[in-house]
């Protein structure tokens, strides 16, 4: 019988694809102390069945859920949590709608407001289209998703239900869904590694609402978003150690 089980909840579209390594080796060394762990692809990611364009939020919700039941009918252990990245977002839907309280909650340099990362993946198409001669501002670039149009950006097909979904996430502790312990890990290439300064505000908010959190910053990349694949071993490592 496992030790617990854990279900890890990936980032949003490229950063995905770069920190895949990173996330499969954490299952490995979770795997390896004892935890039964699931790394999935929702709908229109990685192997997953479907186009990127083609799905939807709230999908992505019922793909995790799916998972987690398929995962919780395997194993009675404690449930834990791992996200990254906007993955964060996800996860804290995910608890919220289906009143989910996991033994313990890690975040890897979450992402705490989805409309700041909607604003910074429709950027990638203005930055695109001002190198095109082009002058669309995110502003113009939102009416067009809000009209239930499709955008092209960085490869990646943006459809409406996924774009409204990432906007309105909020990474916040929610009294109905609060984990036993919090888990904040972030990589910084600082000589003297540190939690970002967003991160310093958000987490008295999760000890406030009587979550026992753990913080801590280790010396790595941002491989979410790096020109070529590296690994943070020390992230890991960390993550590892609090299990």
């Amino acid at each position: 019988e496992a030790r617990g089980v854990v279900l890890i909840v990936p980032p949003f579209a490229e950063e995905l694809n770069k920190s895949r390594r990173m996330l499969a080796l954490a299952a490995r060394a979770l795997n390896a102390r004892g935890y039964a762990t699931v790394l999935p692809d929702v709908h229109g990611t990685g192997d997953s069945a479907g186009d990127f364009g083609e799905a939807d939020w709230t999908g992505w919700l019922d793909d995790l859920a799916t998972t987690l039941a398929w995962l919780r009918q395997r194993h009675t252990a404690p449930l834990h949590i791992l996200a990254l990245r906007a993955g964060a977002l996800l996860a804290s839907d995910l608890l919220a709608r289906e009143s989910l309280r996991p033994e313990t909650l890690v975040l890897w340099n979450p992402v705490l407001q989805g409309q700041q990362a909607l604003t910074q993946f429709l950027r990638l198409s203005v930055a695109g289209n001002l190198a095109g001669g082009g002058g669309e501002t995110t502003a113009v670039l939102r009416q067009r998703l809000e009209a239930g149009e499709s955008l092209e950006i960085a490869g990646y097909t943006l459809p409406p239900r996924v774009a409204s979904g990432l906007d309105a996430a909020v990474l916040a502790p929610a009294p109905e869904s609060l984990p036993r312990r919090l888990l904040w890990l972030e990589v910084s290439t600082r000589d003297e590694p540190a939690l970002s300064p967003a991160s310093q505000r958000a987490i008295p908010a999760w000890e406030a609402a009587g979550v026992a959190v753990t913080s801590e910053a280790v010396r790595g990349d941002a491989f979410w978003n790096t020109a070529e694949l590296v690994d943070a071993p020390a992230l890991v490592a960390a993550t590892e150690a609090a299990f």
